[in-house]
């Protein structure tokens, strides 16, 4: 009979075959544990084994159970920057070295949370700099799909990484310079746990309890996905046939010394199919419901690209995600922020736009904010390069809201909009600090009258208003401002953020 090698080596060694004590993967050296909150630690032993956790002074003893599932709750302590350790003791006992106390935020999304320092901007400047900030540890969460929640995940690297120039370049752009910015000013550690994948869509990242609370919703992604599962064979075997031309084409071509010009598809251009990272709620399975009950302050969100064009779908689908990951963790309604979408492609076209209306509705949730970036991406790139203003942005929602620091954490944000002869008034909140436009030009501002075509309009600060008329609709209905994929924005508060899209209308 043959044995795996596995068991082979235990058999050799004459070790027994009882299950050691094994904590849950977010427990590992270097670990950040979250301040003033009850901190659960948990994993596996053998059934009925005796198991203790000692951290800071404190040992909390619990049995694990039929199933061998263990789990205590240490009592909450004060931030800690100095490094201790962690101790789970049962038939084995493992000690975690280098673990603080501090802040714990989810940094989740697709690529542009993803995205890492290495492909940034100020990677030349900040990836050395990293040194100094050894109290701001990252770790990542390896892509999974599951089709039903899992227990566990495998850690990309095995552990918390402490920031170093060894290993910053490959964390969360956004995540890090959100990090530094938190850990600069509230002098404690902080912890990134990032848990992301290009690419997917929110749908992917939605949990199953959550996912009943929208059935209108859910029966078109439904519809979709099982479409796209129906057709996956066929697809999926023509695909390959045509990578393997091509690759043969490639080969005949280098053979006779040729040029070869064709693109060869890659695997991320695969047919959706069965454990593709599309899958409803097979991200939450298989990356965040492993992740509970780990104490955290709150997260940060990047993520919607996947869903433009679906934007009546997607505010009902992010609502329910956002408080079914707060019913997952059961840790109330812990903060949650996210990144609005940047400007990118067309300037003529609209998806974008009613995306992020979507996102901005989504704020109806308590304790949720919007970082607006529609000034800094890249109409040619989806990935743009500047991620230390994306990560500061939302670090002021974080301070203002979380940590009590009195700055602005807004551009202005629609109020309303009054008819005055053949302009629009547009009046704001979040503008205490006063309307500015630092280059010289409020465009994206447009007007339309009863045919309901948008034309270019003219716009200018007047106090704490902008009034907008255009020669083009001289008997104006309603106003946009921003309202386009990629728009040239120019309204801002004196603190430099920009206003929020709008529209009046609702067409």
């Amino acid at each position: 009979m043959r044995y795996p090698l596995t068991l082979l080596a235990l058999l050799g060694l004459g070790v027994s075959l009882h299950a050691d004590v094994v904590p849950a993967v977010l427990f590992t050296n270097n670990a950040v544990l979250q301040r003033e909150k009850p901190i659960p630690v948990w994993g596996t032993a053998d059934a009925g084994e005796k198991v203790s956790v000692t951290f800071g002074g404190k040992t909390v003893a619990t049995t694990a159970d039929t199933a061998g599932k263990w789990r205590v709750d240490l009592p909450a302590q004060p931030a800690n920057s100095t490094p201790a350790d962690l101790v789970i003791a049962g038939k084995n006992t493992i000690t975690l070295a280098n673990v603080v106390v501090g802040e714990v935020w989810i940094a989740s999304g697709q690529s542009n949370m993803e995205w890492s320092i290495n492909n940034t901007f100020d990677k030349a400047l900040d990836v050395p700099a990293s040194a100094k900030f050894p109290l701001i540890r990252h770790i990542k969460i390896k892509k999974t799909v599951a089709e039903a929640p899992a227990s566990t995940v495998i850690i990309d690297r095995n552990t918390w990484e402490v920031a170093s120039p060894e290993t910053t370049g490959n964390f969360s752009a956004v995540g890090y310079y959100f990090a530094k910015d938190l850990y600069e000013l509230l002098n404690v550690p902080v912890g990134i746990i990032g848990s992301n994948w290009g690419g997917t869509p929110v749908e992917s990242w939605i949990s199953a309890e959550a996912y009943k609370t929208v059935p209108v919703e859910a029966a078109k992604v439904n519809e979709r996905w099982t479409k796209a599962l129906a057709e996956y064979p066929e697809r999926k075997a023509a695909f390959d046939a045509n990578v393997a031309a091509l690759k043969a084409e490639q080969a005949a071509a280098k053979a006779a010394n040729q040029p070869f010009t064709k693109q060869i598809p890659s695997p991320w251009n695969a047919p959706q199919g069965p454990g593709h990272p599309n899958t409803p709620m097979g991200l939450n399975n298989g990356m965040i419901a492993p992740l509970v009950p780990y104490a955290l302050r709150g997260a940060i969100w990047y993520q919607g690209e996947s869903n433009a064009g679906r934007a009546s779908e997607y505010r009902a689908l992010f609502s329910a995600m956002i408080t079914g990951w707060r019913s997952q963790f059961a840790q109330g309604d812990f903060p949650f922020y996210w990144v609005q979408l940047a400007n990118y492609q067309s300037p003529i076209d609209t998806a974008w736009a009613f995306l992020r209306e979507a996102q901005t509705q989504t704020l109806s949730l308590p304790a949720t904010g919007q970082a607006v970036i529609v000034d800094i991406g890249d109409v040619r790139d989806i990935h743009p390069r500047n991620k230390k203003d994306v990560g500061r942005r939302l670090a002021r929602l974080a301070l203002v809201r979380d940590y009590g620091f009195k700055i602005v954490d807004s551009g202005p944000v629609f109020e309303k909009a009054e008819r005055k002869d053949s302009s629009f008034v547009v009046s704001f909140t979040k503008s205490d600090s006063g309307l500015n436009a630092p280059l010289n030009d409020l465009g994206g501002f447009e007007l339309a009258g009863e045919d309901k075509v948008f034309k270019p309009a003219q716009a200018k600060i007047e106090g704490a208003t902008v009034v907008v008329t255009s020669a083009e609709v001289p008997a104006p209905v309603a106003v946009r401002y921003a309202w386009r994929n990629a728009p040239l924005a120019g309204l801002f508060n004196k603190e430099g953020l920009p206003a929020v899209p709008f529209r009046s209308d609702s067409w």
